[in-house]
């Protein structure tokens, strides 16, 4: 091996990638540097300059669960909280994921401030809106996620989460794990992530959650999945089309209120204003339920009745009249003979005045 090469591998990991573990290492330089030597000697070159430690032995033996057999059978969705950005050290942000068991594929990762409800629904709407419904989803017990009546216990399986009631609308199981032993996929995803992200994102030069997140989309996953993926067991992709559903309407926040005498509903800090509804007097009383659209559009319903649409600020962007603007079907009158007029019988009149 012609010394000016060694010098040149060792070079690079001094001045741009130091930190960075030595697999994560050889496979960069490998692909973008042109260096064609051997993974093993590149390690024992780094080793023996100083630059990274030797492993570790590893503790016993554990066995893994098996995967699932078909792509889209069941996903992992987890959220983890980390300094992601190594350029301001004094923030965190959390990285919400989601992969497929069958084939270690992650199909989104993105930045977000916090694990909220808005951010996993983001993440499970583009993943079926590109992929299809999948089977099932494993979560921890986070409290987007799952009620828990009391600490330590089963989660409840009737009062549901916004998340719960979405993946119940779309018919996906959604399986609580309960231990971090259960979550070895996931904690071991997010181990890789931490290893390799950080780095990535700090040689790209990344300072804002935009520009970390197409990076992430748009240069790190497409590697990442080229070097994890394996091929799923079952060529059969167990994910089902979502034709013909509106997934907008599906993957939205719902909460139930009652119309004040003014015929205005309250939610939050916006007050939305119904408009006069045909064949009704008045929508005071009524229960109705608010639904807030990921787009940030809201819209106020009561049954199959969409008594009106509105933006972000709540100012109405429509009106939307009863059963998605469609005029209510005329029902005929039930007469007692049919092709015959009845006369309608007629009311007791007071005696004329004489």
């Amino acid at each position: 091996m012609p010394v000016d090469e060694v010098k040149r591998i060792l070079g690079l990991y001094r001045e741009r990638y130091a930190g960075w573990n030595v697999r994560h290492f050889y496979q960069t330089v490998a692909r973008e540097q042109g260096v064609q030597v051997s993974y093993t000697f590149v390690k024992q070159a780094l080793q023996g300059a100083g630059l990274v430690k030797k492993a570790k032995v590893r503790g016993r033996h554990r066995r893994r669960r098996e995967r699932k057999a078909g792509f889209g059978e069941m996903l992992h969705i987890d959220g983890s909280k980390h300094a992601w950005l190594a350029l301001l050290p004094d923030e965190k942000q959390t990285l919400i994921t989601v992969a497929d068991d069958a084939t270690s594929r992650v199909l989104y990762s993105q930045l977000w401030p916090e694990e909220s409800t808005e951010a996993v629904l983001v993440g499970l709407r583009e993943v079926v809106g590109m992929h299809g419904i999948p089977a099932s989803i494993y979560s921890d017990r986070a409290s987007w996620a799952f009620e828990t009546p009391k600490a330590g216990m089963p989660v409840s399986k009737t009062h549901l989460t916004q998340v719960g009631e979405v993946l119940k609308r779309l018919g996906v199981e959604h399986i609580p794990s309960y231990s971090p032993q259960a979550r070895g996929r996931s904690e071991r995803m997010n181990g890789t992530l931490q290893g390799r992200l950080v780095n990535e994102l700090k040689l790209s030069g990344a300072r804002s959650l935009e520009a970390a997140n197409t990076y992430i989309r748009n240069r790190y996953l497409v590697v990442h999945n080229k070097t994890f993926s394996v091929e799923a067991k079952d060529p059969v992709s167990s994910f089902v089309a979502a034709e013909g559903v509106d997934l907008d309407e599906i993957f939205c926040r719902e909460a139930v209120r009652t119309v004040g005498k003014d015929n205005v509903v309250t939610c939050g800090k916006l007050s939305f204003q119904i408009s006069k509804q045909p064949g009704r007097r008045t929508c005071s009383g009524l229960a109705v339920v608010v639904k807030h659209r990921l787009d940030g559009a809201w819209s106020i319903h009561r049954g199959t009745q969409v008594l009106g649409r509105y933006d972000e600020t709540g100012r109405p962007a429509e009106t939307a009249g009863p059963v998605e603007n469609r005029e209510r079907p005329r029902f005929p009158t039930r007469t007692l003979d049919a092709g015959k007029q009845h006369r309608r019988p007629q009311l007791p009149q007071a005696p004329a005045r004489s």
